[in-house]
């Protein structure tokens, strides 16, 4: 017998060779039904794998993250299947599952493959699938494997196999179809009701430009055809909200090719929203203790050298900036961490002048390959909100958490309210893959995980996910549309005051290395910007928009009393404007409309000699005629709402 832990702790016997199946049906059928695949000690494993050994045993659904890998990778080896079939002699390369869906590559030689071929390709893969034919997994011999793809003449199965180890190869057999595969698969195709495929691409055989180019299939699957509807339609509105679409149509950015690729250009309504954002969270840094420095764009090599970032990203950034003097080579600053070290090592620190916390809205350069750039998310300059706190261990417990309030306060100001967390450990099986002491290490850790504890944060903890200069804690934020994005990140670091020598004296009059806490509630200003667009849809918190109010006059005999409004708006530092275009009012409300401003202020002669405005909300709600004093309180009030209060 072996004892099977499952989810909830319980633990029960099951006879040795049980499978995962085999304890989803002890436990229920409608479990059972539902099962696509499983994770046992950690590792996925198919719903028919034996087991023959205690351990923890979790079994997955389409609702999990797992199973939902499970389920497109096995939906990859039947779209190859279909491929295969429906044009014989192209070549198999790789089909891995991705965040959403799956690809294949294929060689497709002197044939040829479009969009246009989509519809009967998807059909092929749903008249299989209906066969319910079982996926299984067998070993093979690195021999048998060779000979297997050798007399295919498919020279990339080869290259993967030849790259492999006796013993540890494997083929995934489902109906006709075999495939070289680690495993990782459904019960059977039959589980596949609903395919589309996306979009078709190039790909040069394992990224190298010098290999061959194949042709990347895209598509995702579904257990039920309403799945595969309502994510279509999710895909149509994320379409309408793609933040580059938005952020033209909101004159916030644009990007020239002069200027360069990756390189945005902030309008003055972006510019202006940047200065709004980090005006926002340097009023809440300055009240809980930071201050602020400036570092220049540029460092000198070795200062990059110290840090380890030449070491780590030198052969991907941008490359070494030489002066006429002799071998003094500077770099575009890609880290701000660095300089702020230098900073702190400008002075000599006691244990009394601990914590200090330096923030700076700093500029930082990447080279990102062209490929992999797209719109502000991804780009070769970008502004971090970065800030580093130096403290003592002792310290280290209660300034973790108050940088869990301030990334808190970020995130409910501006609507993210769906979110989780990630604390990342340490394998304890593997402590030569980092630095800093045991102590330093249990310390750290617990100072996080008490401070995910006591700020009640959902969270979850994977071992073995830190980095190696210390533990770390992730915020993942899901937006309007369900997408999750990684937002916010702390972390600990042993490494940099090791290498800069960084030093204060403590209590008992000797000299010791600070804790340094890396921390950025927005990541970068792009993305963030990006991010908050596509959750959005533009219309950004009240307090946030660029105009929050336009002022629409019936005609010119009410120009003055307009510019009087607009007056008397700013007194109250609202962000208005006055449309006096000669244009119908129609078209004047629809242009406001398009332009996503909250408050629309028609102006004519009643409201001239009420001295009122007749206020009207975007999405059409009318509020009728008030008072300015009264409008203006109304925005206040609203923006008092949306603010989070940040309590030190």
């Amino acid at each position: 017998m072996i004892n099977i832990t499952l989810p909830d702790g319980s633990v029960k016997p099951y006879e040795s060779g049980s499978t995962p199946m085999d304890v989803a049906q002890s436990i229920s059928a409608g479990l059972a039904r539902n099962v696509i695949s499983a994770k046992f000690n950690g590792q996925i494993v198919e719903t028919t794998t034996t087991l023959t050994e205690d351990g923890k045993l979790v079994l997955l659904t389409f609702n999990d993250d797992e199973g939902k890998q499970a389920f497109w990778h096995s939906t990859s080896h039947l779209m190859a299947q279909a491929v295969l079939k429906l044009y014989p002699g192209v070549k198999l390369t790789i089909g891995p599952s991705i965040e959403n869906g799956f690809y294949y590559d294929v060689d497709m030689g002197e044939q040829s493959i479009s969009e246009n071929d989509f519809p009967k390709i998807e059909q092929k893969m749903l008249e299989l699938a209906r066969g319910k034919h079982e996926f299984q997994m067998r070993s093979v011999s690195k021999s048998e494997a060779l000979s297997y793809y050798k007399e295919r003449s498919n020279e990339f199965k080869v290259e993967l196999i030849e790259n492999l180890e006796d013993g540890e190869i494997t083929f995934c057999d489902h109906d006709d179809f075999t495939d070289l595969c680690r495993g990782g698969h459904i019960p059977n195709t039959g589980f596949i009701k609903a395919v589309k495929l996306m979009n078709i691409a190039g790909a040069y055989w394992r990224g190298d430009e010098n290999n061959p180019q194949l042709t990347r299939i895209y598509g995702i699957s579904f257990p039920k055809q309403k799945q595969l509807k309502e994510y279509l339609a999710l895909l149509e509105e994320a379409k309408k909200r793609d933040h580059r679409k938005l952020g033209k149509e909101l004159k916030l950015f644009t990007f020239s090719q002069k200027v360069g690729q990756g390189l945005p250009l902030w309008l003055p309504k972006g510019a202006a929203l940047r200065e709004r954002l980090e005006n926002f969270l340097k009023k809440a840094q300055e009240e809980a203790g930071y201050e602020q420095v400036v570092s220049p764009h540029i460092g000198h090599k070795e200062l990059y050298m110290t840090s380890g970032h030449f070491q780590k990203y030198g052969e991907d950034s941008f490359q070494p900036i030489k002066t006429p003097q002799d071998g003094e080579e500077y770099l575009l600053k890609p880290m701000n961490c660095p300089h702020h070290c230098e900073i702190f090592n400008s002075q000599a620190w006691s244990y009394r002048d601990l914590p200090k916390r330096f923030a700076e809205f700093g500029t930082v350069y990447r080279y990102e390959q062209s490929g992999e750039l797209h719109g502000l998310t991804r780009v070769r300059g970008f502004t971090q909100d970065d800030a580093h706190i130096f403290c003592t261990p002792e310290q280290l417990d209660e300034e973790f958490k108050k940088v869990i309030d301030l990334v808190l306060y970020v995130f409910g100001s501006l609507g993210f309210e769906n979110f989780t967390a990630q604390v990342s450990l340490r394998d304890p099986e593997n402590s030569s893959k980092y630095i800093g002491s045991d102590e330093n290490w249990k310390k750290a850790e617990s100072a996080i995980l008490n401070a995910a504890e006591e700020k009640g944060l959902n969270y979850k903890v994977e071992t073995g996910e830190a980095a190696f200069y210390g533990p770390k804690l992730d915020f993942m934020v899901k937006d309007a549309l369900g997408r999750q994005w990684q937002l916010g990140t702390i972390q600990v670091d042993y490494n940099l005051p090791e290498r800069f020598e960084l030093e204060y004296k403590g209590s008992d009059n000797e000299m010791h290395r600070p804790v340094m806490i890396h921390r950025a509630p927005f990541g970068s200003l792009e993305r963030f910007v990006a991010i908050l667009l596509e959750h959005t849809g533009g219309n950004f918190p009240l307090w946030l928009m660029p105009e929050q109010a336009i002022i629409l006059s019936i005609s010119e005999k009410y120009e003055n009393y307009s510019k009087k409004v607009l007056s008397l708006l700013k007194n109250h530092e609202i962000r208005a404007k006055f449309d006096n275009r000669n244009e119908t009012m129609g078209k004047k409300i629809r242009e406001a409309e398009m332009d996503k401003i909250p408050f629309m202020l028609i102006v004519g002669e009643t409201e001239a000699e009420n001295e009122t405005v007749s206020v009207r909300k975007h999405g059409g709600d009318d509020l009728g005629e008030m008072p300015i004093e009264s409008f203006a309180k109304l925005i206040n009030a609203e923006i008092d709402k949306e603010i989070y209060k940040f309590e030190v």
